[in-house]
């Protein structure tokens, strides 16, 4: 298998974080974004969106982090990240689709405007747009610190697919001034996703 990812990318993050957690015989193939790797007709083979993460397993090219996730734990026997047990797996979903619907979006407005604008020269954050994303995120990093209250992980006792999805986007943290800090029992679980060894190897 290879796993075509860019490690600026949360999205191409949280899939070879779980390829690393789950100890998947992968391949990590390098894109260069800033060189338009993703835009040259090979990798727009893979996905034609042009986008990372893109899994090729044989004949078969998976697209969308969260279902890459999903897609790695059915093929590994024995794994945890992705419970089998019918309401521990839903729970978990709820949690990928709420950071894929959600948490992931209102952190890319910040994002888009504190560090890919400044990055493209593209101008100065747009208030009106900070604003807005402050407003979710905040709005949203309660709702999680509520949750998280007296848990250690998201879903369940033990370290899921949910704690590696959401986890990601708080790379930005400090570079796309996410106002989470906060929140305690958001940085308290954050600090036990970053002291993994899959965390420590993947981002930049």
């Amino acid at each position: 298998m290879r796993l075509y990812h860019h490690p600026m990318s949360s999205n191409a993050r949280r899939a070879t974080m779980t390829a690393l957690q789950l100890g998947t015989d992968v391949e990590l193939v390098f894109v260069d974004l800033a060189k338009g790797e993703h835009k040259k007709p090979d990798f727009l083979r893979l996905n034609p969106g042009g986008k990372v993460p893109v899994l090729e397993d044989g004949d078969f090219a998976l697209t969308e982090s969260h279902a890459i996730m999903q897609y790695l734990c059915d093929k590994t026997p024995g794994q945890t990240l992705y419970p089998t047990e019918l309401r521990a797996r839903a729970d978990v979903n709820r949690w990928l689709f709420w950071n894929a619907a959600h948490f992931q979006s209102s952190v890319a407005i910040l994002n888009w405007e504190h560090v890919v604008k400044r990055f493209l020269n593209l101008g100065d954050p747009d208030p009106a747009a900070v604003q807005k994303g402050e407003g979710l995120v905040r709005d949203l990093g309660k709702l999680l610190d509520d949750h998280l209250a007296g848990k250690t992980w998201i879903s369940g006792d033990a370290l899921t697919l949910a704690d590696l999805a959401i986890a990601t986007p708080l790379d930005a943290l400090d570079r796309a001034k996410l106002p989470v800090r906060d929140f305690t029992n958001v940085m308290s679980w954050l600090g036990r996703v970053q002291a993994l060894d899959a965390w420590k190897k993947t981002g930049m």
